[in-house]
């Protein structure tokens, strides 16, 4: 058996529970902020036999793009806002950060 932890952009998080659901998968979703961009974003708690694994990451790849963002960064800490300017950067966001790990017992009462 396989606990397999998915942290997704929250835009992707209905479409990816969906296509969970529709093929079989119980998946517990926890709300989360983190990253780059300190954004929101969804956790994927998902336990599942180790013969269908690489068939949830399929799903989650299928369900989970990585998108174009424009942001402008935050002035730095302690230094003066008069010098700074600030100017539109692109970064990417989105996608999947996956992680499958090995599960020694599993109970369920």
């Amino acid at each position: 058996m396989k606990l397999v932890i998915a942290v997704v952009q929250d835009k992707d998080s209905n479409r990816l529970s969906n296509a969970l659901i529709k093929e079989g998968f119980r998946a517990t979703k926890l709300a989360s902020t983190g990253g780059f961009l300190r954004a929101g974003n969804t956790t994927f708690i998902i336990g599942t036999e180790d013969e269908r694994v690489n068939e949830a990451l399929q799903i989650i790849k299928d369900n989970c793009k990585i998108r174009e963002q424009v942001v402008t960064p935050v002035s730095p800490m302690g230094g003066t806002t008069d010098s700074y300017i600030p100017f539109p950067v692109e970064v990417q966001v989105g996608g999947a950060a996956v992680f499958v790990l090995p599960v020694e017992q599993f109970e369920h009462f």
